[in-house]
Formats: structure tokens, C-alpha cells, sequence
């Protein structure tokens, strides 16, 4: 029989990563999808994160994020089912900017399809690291969709968990 767990107890671990970081992109057309793979990869290579958890968020509410396949006609298709559920030459509510409260700013965009079509996307991804590596499936990529573009936009990263050997100070630290 094991011992009983004791309440006054220590653990050992490495050292904690903890790193947010901001990526810019610039998007060159209305709609577009950009890997995002290639630029995370290298985060959590830069950051020593050897096991933990990367957050991506998209800091737009017209854009999406989604793990799936680089594949231009995949692509192709995902626009045109995008574009099927929430037309661009449709009439929104949104884009009514007489009606609007508050009053958008001069030159705001007409862009009601695109938060529409966003809705249907995650604004964010948790995607696993294990080995100093995201963990994807064979054809997994993280994909960064523009729905109003284009644009400069930002995406937020944040990298927790355990730091590789000799990345960090390690210790002991009472839970």
C-alpha cells in the first residue's frame, strides 16, 4: 500500500516558461489564408518551451483562425462555402452606418459579411508542445483566415510551460 499524500508537501520542476509575443501580419487580399505554422514553430523554438500549451489568439473580429490543411483548393473551397453562407454583396444590418450606435468613425469599412462569416471561425486556438515542437496531426496547420482584408493585423501568442534543460533556472517550489 502506497503512503497517504501528505498537505504539507514540495515538487520539484523545471522552469516555467511564460512568454506572450504579438506577431504582425499583413494581409494582401480580401479574403486570404496564411499559414501561421512557420512563425509559431519558431516562438516556441525561441522561447525553450519544451512541454506546456501555445495560445493563439486573433486580435480582429474579422479574422479566424483553424487547424487544417495547406492545400489551395481546399482553400478555395472554404472561401467559396464562406462566401455561400454570408454574401459580400448582401445587404447587413452592420453596415447601415447611418443606424449604427455609436456613430463609426469616417471611412469605417462596410464589412458585415466578414464579421458574419467570422462567427463561424474560432478567434482562438490552445494548441499542445511537447518536445520544443506544436504537436499537429500529419496535415494539421494552424491557418490564419482574412475575411476583410486587406490589412495590417496582429495575432497574440502565448507560450506556457516547462522550459527544456538548461533554459531556465529551475528549483523548487512549494505548491
Amino acid at each position: 500500500m502506497s503512503e497517504p499524500a501528505r498537505a504539507d508537501w514540495t515538487m520539484t520542476e523545471p522552469s516555467l516558461v511564460v512568454r506572450s509575443e504579438t506577431l504582425p501580419v499583413q494581409t494582401m487580399r480580401a479574403v486570404q489564408i496564411i499559414d501561421l505554422t512557420p512563425a509559431l514553430s519558431a516562438l516556441v523554438r525561441a522561447s525553450g518551451l519544451e512541454a506546456g500549451l501555445a495560445n493563439v489568439q486573433v486580435l480582429h473580429t474579422t479574422m479566424g483562425l483553424l487547424l487544417n490543411e495547406w492545400e489551395p483548393l481546399l482553400h478555395e473551397d472554404l472561401e467559396r462555402t464562406l462566401e455561400a453562407l454570408a454574401p459580400a454583396g448582401s445587404a447587413y444590418r452592420h453596415d447601415d452606418m447611418a443606424r449604427r450606435v455609436p456613430v463609426p468613425p469616417p471611412g469605417e469599412r462596410r464589412n458585415g459579411h466578414a464579421h458574419c462569416r467570422a462567427m463561424v471561425l474560432r478567434g482562438s486556438e490552445t494548441l499542445n508542445v511537447r518536445g520544443g515542437a506544436l504537436v499537429l496531426g500529419r496535415w494539421q496547420r494552424v491557418l490564419l483566415a482574412e475575411l476583410d482584408g486587406p490589412q495590417a493585423r496582429l495575432v497574440s501568442v502565448a507560450l506556457l510551460g516547462s522550459a527544456q534543460a538548461g533554459a531556465g533556472s529551475g528549483g523548487t517550489t512549494p505548491w
